[in-house]
């Protein structure tokens, strides 16, 4: 793979050496800087003329730090004649903003997709996106992967005769009725209202978990207001044993710590899309957490992206 070139910003360079030891390419340096008035600089410290360029950053805390980052990346990328640029993107936080749902609000999903597409991308890898519409919010080609494959490998080491997969709300059901089939389960799915950023409301779950081994999936745990209700109406109905996965962990202001204490929660598990919060890290709550790595999968589709193969194929072999 002599034409590739592999860059990496601050936000999570352990998951791009990864990435690279797939791929058996080095990760080329990339020199970011401030200046005295708090601008950043960006110069990208390898050959990119004509070269097949894979940015790989996801966008995690601090959000806007690492997203400027990215663009300045894909500048200093296009400066430098790249002759493709793809931004690898495992975790889009702004996906979240994908809708006008209130008066005088910005759609940043759609708005932070402009602001790559300006800077140089031309094409976006991504992994699990709040939603599909977010899709669309790119002029450019997208790869959208998920974790589903890896998640289910990891379940199917457990007895699933009387495993239900349970969505916290219908709008992740698609994705969790796509989950239960791999592992050969029927999906509930919860009844969610939200209210604010972390007030949400579950007053039922649809679908038989009276009895049952639950997996509650969910796109990303955040501040894990959403699980933590819903784990409340599982108790309710008479749930056996509850796991909870996600294919993003972010497990912002302690939700890791709170989750870990509900003792009737046997394992918590997700993916190395984003790194894990430092302060989690030495807080002694991850002997529930299981983290799972979806790098191989990423240097495969980047592999495929190179080399013109199909991407979609990958989900063929599921």
């Amino acid at each position: 793979m002599r034409d590739i070139a592999v860059f990496s910003g601050n936000a999570h360079p352990g998951l791009a050496r990864e990435v690279c030891a797939h791929l058996g390419v080095p990760l080329s340096p990339t020199r970011i800087s401030r200046f005295a008035n708090d601008c950043l600089g960006v110069q990208l410290q390898a050959n990119c003329r004509e070269r097949d360029v894979f940015l790989i950053q996801p966008l995690v805390r601090p959000v806007q730090e690492h997203l400027v980052e990215l663009l300045l990346m894909c500048d200093a990328a296009r400066g430098a004649s790249a002759g493709r640029i793809t931004v690898v993107m495992p975790h889009y936080s702004y996906a979240r903003s994908d809708k006008k749902d209130a008066p005088r609000i910005s759609i940043g999903g759609r708005l932070v997709a402009d602001l790559l597409v300006a800077a140089g991308a031309g094409r976006v890898l991504a992994m699990t996106l709040h939603s599909p519409q977010v899709h669309g919010f790119f002029s450019v080609p997208v790869d959208h992967l998920n974790a589903l494959r890896e998640l289910a490998a990891h379940f199917r080491q457990y007895d699933l005769t009387r495993t239900t997969v349970v969505s916290p709300d219908l709008g992740n059901a698609k994705e969790a009725a796509a989950f239960a089939r791999l592992i050969g389960a029927p999906v509930a799915a919860g009844a969610k209202q939200r209210f604010a950023d972390d007030r949400v409301s579950i007053s039922s779950v649809i679908g038989e978990v009276t009895g049952r081994d639950v997996i509650v999936l969910d796109d990303e745990i955040a501040k894990g207001s959403t699980v933590l209700e819903l784990l409340e109406r599982l108790r309710e109905s008479g749930a056996r044993s509850i796991r909870v996965a996600c294919t993003h962990g972010l497990f912002a202001a302690g939700a890791l710590k709170r989750l870990s204490e509900q003792p009737d929660v046997l394992e918590i598990v997700c993916t190395n899309t984003v790194p894990l919060p430092m302060e989690e890290e030495h807080a002694g709550h991850t002997d529930k957490l299981r983290v799972l790595s979806i790098a191989p999968a990423l240097a495969e589709a980047v592999r495929r992206i190179h080399n013109g193969e199909s991407v979609s194929a990958l989900f063929e072999q599921s």
